[in-house]
């Protein structure tokens, strides 16, 4: 018997709504998610989508953080792995950059971002949360790294600042589709960058 669909007052998980927006991003880009589309494909109004996140810029913001948790975890997962701290290094970027233009990952991010020029405090804050996570990760790979002899001892709360400036620049260029940055150019660049910055000896 196949299920009863839902009632159209009857909110799905929110797990459901954010992977929705994010698939449609993917399928569509940002011009193809609106309320109403959105609400057609979770069985849901867009007013009822309206009341649920408020704003459009709410709804691109949560979407981020769910996208955001499951890359998270990934990355701890990463960095807790068997691999050398340059491994794990090396991990870290491919992990970090987009996998080529329209990444909707970073799709969503590079509309946050212009969005947040008129964010709230509080969305300003949750922003930098998500930037904070990378930022503590990368810190407590590079002392690790430096520590166990296989990077050269640097400050590593300053190198990570200009690593991840680094990355968010090339990150832009790979998800815009600017020629002569494709992923695999930009990972030899960043790699080369590495070397002539953290190698010993």
């Amino acid at each position: 018997m196949p299920p009863a669909p839902r009632r159209r007052n009857t909110a799905p998980p929110r797990e459901e709504l954010l992977a929705a927006a994010m698939a449609t991003i993917a399928e569509r880009g940002l011009d193809g998610l609106t309320m109403a589309g959105l609400g057609r494909e979770v069985g849901m109004s867009s007013g009822h989508l309206l009341y649920y996140f408020r704003t459009k810029d709410e709804l691109l913001l949560q979407t981020l953080e769910w996208s955001e948790g499951r890359l998270g975890a990934e990355r701890r997962a990463l960095l807790a792995g068997p691999e050398t701290a340059r491994g794990r290094l090396d991990g870290y970027i491919e992990l970090y950059l987009p996998d080529g233009p329209r990444d909707p990952h970073w799709t969503l991010w590079l509309e946050v971002w212009n969005r947040s020029q008129n964010a709230d405090d509080d969305a300003r804050a949750r922003q930098a949360a998500i930037e904070d996570a990378w930022h503590r990760d990368l810190v407590a790979l590079l002392e690790g790294g430096a520590a166990a002899g296989e990077f050269r001892p640097v400050d590593a709360g300053r190198f990570a600042t200009r690593l991840r400036a680094l990355l968010d620049g090339f990150s832009v260029h790979v998800a815009v589709g600017l020629p002569g940055t494709g992923r695999s150019q930009v990972l030899v660049q960043v790699r080369e960058f590495i070397e002539e910055s953290l190698a010993i000896g």
